[in-house]
């Protein structure tokens, strides 16, 4: 489907290359996500399907109906018109063909370059690096063809083994600001599990959306890795905590939505379960700020 004549035809505004947008991608801004001015959605120009970084996989018609703000049946004629190459309702099909859990090449610990990196964002790299077993990527990093070059390397434990890892740039030049372990290696899905120090959690956690929400809050918090979390998430939490606060970013309307619908299947489950609101991401707060909430919430 040639998707960059459809936009230059109709006038959509999309990047090839930016924040959002990776080699092999073409973004827009999310129709889905209530009008999202950030490229978050993509097409992947490979598989031939849209997925965005906030709100997750779409398919082909409805995401163009609401694109071109026109009817489903107008906007099959028109993906048809630029050249159907997938059946545009149906999800593409992952390979389940699993191989061997790997990292990428050159990794080390922490170099001054990524330490910086940290403490920019005003973490204590020696602490996170010892906590959470942090790497870094120098400039030759390379796994199944994709280049992790320049990165802090975060592995997912589950059970005490590692069974998957995220990666995040610490050069702000990289149009993938992260990068996550190739799902085929993955021992267990990153979005099947929860992120964080499991062994020190107890009934009461924290839910955040990412790795750095984490390292802000502490022991009692765990990631779901986005705001789109699975069924499988939600059992474990429900099996993991008697009580939770979800606690998103509090400036996009997508990830509010998100936490309430997580807080409302969590009660139905019998979690004591309430959202929780700030200003920005949790990672992004000052730490004297996230100790005192920590302390409220968990007394």
């Amino acid at each position: 489907m040639d998707i960059q004549q459809l936009y230059k035809d109709f006038g959509v505004d999309y990047q090839t290359e930016g924040k959002h947008t990776r080699q092999g991608w073409i973004g827009i801004n999310c129709p889905w996500c209530s009008g999202s001015q950030d490229y978050h959605l993509g097409y992947n120009l490979t598989n031939n399907f849209f997925t965005c970084f906030r709100c997750g996989y779409h398919p082909i018609v409805p995401t163009i109906a609401l694109v071109l703000r026109v009817d489903n049946s107008k906007a099959y004629k028109i993906v048809k018109e630029y050249g159907l190459l997938v059946n545009p309702y149906v999800k593409p099909q992952q390979s389940d063909v699993k191989i061997e859990f790997k990292l990428p090449s050159g990794i080390m610990p922490l170099t001054d370059q990524h330490k910086r990196y940290l403490e920019k964002r005003l973490f204590d790299p020696e602490y996170l690096e010892r906590k959470y077993n942090l790497q870094s990527t120098g400039p030759i990093a390379l796994l199944d063809h994709s280049d992790y070059r320049h990165r802090i390397m975060i592995p997912y434990y589950w059970n005490y083994e590692q069974v998957s890892f995220d990666s995040r740039d610490v050069t702000g030049k990289n149009t993938s600001k992260y990068m996550a372990c190739p799902k085929n290696r993955e021992i267990i899905p990153h979005k099947e599990i929860l992120y964080g120090a499991q062994e020190k959690w107890n009934s009461t956690g924290i839910c955040v959306e990412g790795c750095t929400d984490v390292w802000r809050f502490g022991d009692n918090s765990f990631a779901v890795s986005g705001i789109k979390y699975t069924p499988k998430q939600v059992r474990l939490i429900t099996k993991t905590f008697k009580r939770v606060f979800v606690c998103f970013d509090g400036e996009e309307s997508q990830a509010l939505e998100q936490a309430n619908k997580l807080v409302s299947e969590l009660k139905f489950r019998g979690v004591d379960a309430r959202r929780v609101d700030i200003i920005g991401d949790p990672g992004s707060m000052d730490q004297k700020e996230a100790n005192y909430l920590v302390k409220q919430l968990t007394k």
